[in-house]
């Protein structure tokens, strides 16, 4: 299958990228100018590479492709940026000219990448028939882009509405390549107390899903988590005892964040009823995977 997949340099994007490549997939990945390929270096030659970002795409340079399925991962993701940015308005924007693009040549796939905050995260356990409050312009946009999308009879579309991820690629910048770079250069880590419960989940395990959503025949919303509730702090401890470095964690040294919900976890029973998909990492073998990637990379 001929696909074409935005946002391909991204922390998510290289990852589907990735499992693409392995179902066989014939992958254009789109990438800005200004894009540093780090995370698709060991694909590259797999690969074709389309210059340019959302905005500069034409019915031209799309026909010439001519794309069986495209996979929308471009967003504006700046970490502690992100949630609140005026650019995701932009982004919506070039996301449904993107969808237009797609329905004129003749693409009837499309599944984008959604978000848990679309959802109203106070009901704890979520799944796709959950209410929706997104509380943040860019869970909002990214709403507001599925609602429209919805209802457009040209496209088949499927909404992965991603949880929370962690692996190779991250930016070091949130929470687990933090704390393990951090604990690996013998540095204190201070966080709340952590009590907060999520649903994490390996990207590879989440790309791969992403992938078994996207060569299904599913559409609508479907949720991409692990189902398995855990609190913010096992999630430290467990990267600090992989390391060996409990003594130099600071639990409970920084405050909560105000308005953080106390816990926001997936139902993922759509997904594995309905595609087959399995993780496969366990919460520990994912965290000492991360790991082990972030010690090759500091020592390079």
């Amino acid at each position: 299958m001929r696909v074409f997949i935005t946002g391909a340099a991204g922390f998510i994007g290289a990852h589907v990228v990735h499992s693409a490549l392995r179902a066989g997939g014939e992958v254009y990945a789109l990438v800005r100018e200004t894009s540093d390929l780090w995370r698709l270096a060991d694909t590259r030659s797999q690969i074709r590479i389309v210059r340019g970002d959302l905005a500069a795409l034409t019915e031209d340079m799309l026909r010439a492709i001519q794309p069986e399925m495209c996979i929308h991962a471009a967003w504006y993701a700046a970490p502690g940026k992100y949630l609140a940015a005026p650019e995701n308005v932009a982004v919506l924007r070039d996301s449904l000219r993107l969808a237009e693009l797609m329905a004129h040549i003749g693409c009837r796939r499309f599944v984008g990448i959604g978000t848990c905050f679309e959802y109203d995260t106070t009901y704890g356990y979520l799944s796709e028939r959950s209410a929706l409050l997104p509380r943040t312009i860019y869970a909002a946009t990214k709403s507001a882009l599925f609602q429209v999308l919805s209802h457009i009879d040209s496209l088949d579309v499927a909404w992965a509405r991603l949880f929370y991820q962690y692996g190779p690629y991250e930016d070091r910048q949130r929470l687990v390549p933090a704390v393990i770079t951090r604990l690996l250069d013998s540095k204190i880590v201070e966080t709340t107390t952590g009590e907060q419960i999520r649903d994490y989940l390996h990207v590879a395990d989440v790309a791969d899903a992403v992938w078994s959503v996207a060569a299904s025949d599913l559409t609508g919303a479907v949720n991409i988590g692990s189902g398995s509730p855990i609190r913010v702090r096992q999630i430290v401890e467990t990267i600090a005892q992989c390391i060996g470095r409990p003594d130099l964690l600071r639990i409970g040294a920084l405050p909560q964040r105000a308005g953080d919900p106390p816990f926001i976890c997936a139902d993922n029973t759509r997904l594995k009823s309905e595609t087959g998909w399995t993780p496969r990492y366990t919460l520990e073998d994912g965290l000492q995977h991360t790991i082990d990637w972030w010690r090759r990379r500091l020592a390079q």
